[in-house]
């Protein structure tokens, strides 16, 4: 089979080799058609790359552009509210003796102001006691001004202006009951009661909308760039998306966002890579950041792309279809012979191989005819005979059956009628009738699990009569393993090697114990007895070379009963020897689960369901 499959390698191989390399004319206009297609693509591949390129380039300049737009508008505001602290604490604050003064006009003059950008204008002092709020309102009950953020972040670093994130405006009763969100910005001040100094803190409370409208602006419709605010720890003060990350419904880098230097990187993040390009707003530490993933540009070339696609499509389409009517004719004569070919490298051995074209395919398609008729027939020759030979063997090793066996039994039949031990004697002609009779088996081979068991069964009762019942002996057969097919005469030699080899040399009674089972989708029968076992040198030996049972066994032998399994079902299959010196041996008969029917039978008789190479057989 080798040989066969190196052939349709070879002859594969010279076809195909002939049928690029023909004629010179196919040669160039093959390496024509290859290098302008490889032209175009470079060509297409390089424009489509360029171009792709410059639109990346330009997206980041026009994100740059953006950020710093609104960097200086949000600058711009933030400055409007730096002086309205700087207005209120140096030119009221610091003019002002709180024993005699009060702040409130000048501050409601200043909130009157600019109302349409701040919530509200508060000092307090360093102990949270307020000296003058605006607009006028009613503080609310429990409010712990000292452990607020806006305070504490305010005495603890008193040269420099504060800015907190958004959050709720929480020191003052409002008559209408709205809730408004506010950007607070804080600062220590220096207080004066009595010509004393002391501390104090300033706070502006800026209204976030005017923020948020600016950043807005800075948002276009497409949802996938956009631009957010952080402070320089990372906390998000402005999100497009910013009720869906509070709903942990969207994730956003803005931790790391916040720790990147100014300018454009790519990054990945949430498995998608995009470009982030960050921008310092001045006096605060916060960060603009701009997010455009990089998926936004391939849906940006689509059509360019798609453009291109066509394009180089069109033009290989038309190459390639030239290509095809001029080789057509000069290599159909070839493809006719592949085809043959290949049908019947697909398993056809009788394939109708084609005879034309040029005088040189012609000489080569009458050649390949003759080898496959050839080949065919030495197929079927070597079938036939390896089919007669492995039916030779079976039939020896089936003839090899001692009549020894039968001899002790009809001369121990003749003892007991001389003791007239009538019974005895009828009972043991009955169980070898009923041996001898499985035995048979109508010229079978394979038979029945169950009927080999009640075969060694019969075995088993006239060898406890003959030896007076030395040993004990117990059957342990699955029920479902019955119905499956076995080799006849398997179990027979193990139970006599046990008896022979095992159990007769014992002083004390002797144990046998025969076990059938399924396991793995496979039937094992195990014959194990307690006798005297066997050195592990003699097991590796018992089933090598042409060993059989010597003595008074039957003759058949343990590689006798290996060597049968295997013919029949592969060699995966076969007989197993676990033994010990004083400590008894196992002899497991392997074999394939194949529930035994007539289709099966007629199978397994005539070889079918083997598979060559000693696979399973595949019946189940």
């Amino acid at each position: 089979m080798i040989g066969i499959r190196n052939f349709y390698g070879r002859l594969t191989s010279y076809i195909r080799k002939h049928r690029v390399h023909q004629s010179i004319q196919l040669t160039v206009m093959l390496s024509f058609t290859v290098v302008s297609l490889l032209s175009m693509v470079v060509l297409g591949v390089s424009l489509y790359n360029r171009f792709a390129v410059r639109m990346e380039d330009m997206t980041v300049e026009s994100s740059k552009q953006l950020l710093n737009q609104t960097a200086i508008n949000l600058e711009s505001y933030l400055r409007s509210m730096r002086r309205i602290s700087d207005a209120m604490y140096y030119s009221v604050i610091k003019d002002k003796d709180l024993a005699t003064e009060s702040l409130e006009t000048e501050m409601n003059l200043l909130y009157e102001a600019n109302k349409d950008n701040l919530i509200s204008i508060a000092c307090y002092t360093n102990e949270g006691g307020r000296v003058a709020a605006a607009p006028l309102a009613t503080e609310k009950n429990g409010i712990d001004v000292v452990g607020q953020r806006w305070f504490t972040e305010a005495t603890g670093q008193m040269e420099n202006l504060h800015f907190s994130t958004p959050h709720v405006q929480n020191l003052f009763d409002d008559n209408s009951y709205r809730y408004y969100w506010v950007i607070s910005l804080s600062r220590a001040v220096e207080l004066t009661n009595n010509g004393n100094s002391t501390l104090g803190v300033l706070l502006v409370d800026m209204n976030y909308s005017s923020i948020e409208q600016l950043l807005k602006k800075a948002n276009t419709d497409n949802s996938s760039e956009y631009v957010y605010l952080t402070d320089s720890n990372g906390e998000i003060i402005y999100h497009p998306r910013q009720k869906l990350i509070y709903a942990n419904l969207f994730e956003e880098n803005n931790v790391a966002a916040a720790a990147y230097e100014d300018g454009t990187r790519e990054e990945e993040f949430g498995g998608e890579k995009r470009l982030v390009t960050v921008k310092t707003v001045s006096y605060t530490g916060w960060k603009i950041v701009s997010v455009v993933p990089k998926s936004s540009f391939n849906m940006g070339l689509y059509g360019t792309r798609m453009f291109v696609i066509l394009l180089v499509l069109l033009l290989m389409l038309m190459i390639v279809l030239i290509n095809r009517l001029v080789s057509a004719r000069v290599t159909k004569p070839l493809r006719r012979l592949t085809a043959s070919v290949e049908e019947w490298e697909a398993g056809n051995m009788s394939p109708e191989i084609y005879v034309g074209g040029s005088m040189e395919v012609e000489y080569l398609g009458k050649t390949l005819r003759s080898v496959v008729g050839q080949l065919r027939q030495l197929m079927q020759d070597i079938l036939v005979e390896q089919e007669e030979k492995r039916k030779s063997e079976l039939d020896a090793l089936q003839s090899q059956i001692n009549p020894h066996f039968l001899y002790n039994t009809l001369d121990s039949i003749v003892w007991m009628i001389e003791g007239e031990r009538y019974e005895d004697a009828v009972f043991m002609i009955t169980e070898l009738a009923s041996l001898f009779r499985i035995s048979l088996s109508r010229g079978k081979t394979i038979i029945r699990v169950a009927d080999e068991i009640l075969h060694a069964k019969n075995y088993m009762n006239i060898q406890k009569i003959r030896y007076k019942n030395k040993f004990r002996v117990e059957f342990r057969i699955d029920e479902q393993i019955l119905n499956c097919c076995t080799v006849k005469l398997v179990i027979q030699p193990l139970l006599e090697n046990a008896i022979y080899y095992g159990v007769e040399s014992m002083e004390d009674e002797g144990e046998i114990t025969v076990r059938g089972f399924s396991r793995d989708g496979d039937i094992f029968i195990e014959v194990q007895d307690n006798g005297l076992g066997m050195t592990e040198d003699t097991v590796s030996r018992l089933l090598v070379g042409n060993r059989h049972v010597r003595g008074h066994g039957s003759g058949v032998g343990l590689i006798n009963v290996h060597t049968r399994i295997q013919l029949r079902f592969g060699k995966n299959y076969g007989l197993e020897i676990e033994s010990a010196p004083d400590e008894g041996t196992t002899a497991r008969i392997h074999l394939p689960y194949i529930e035994y029917s007539d289709e099966t039978l007629e199978s397994l008789e005539s070889g079918k369901l083997r598979q060559m190479g000693g696979g399973a057989a595949d019946a189940k």
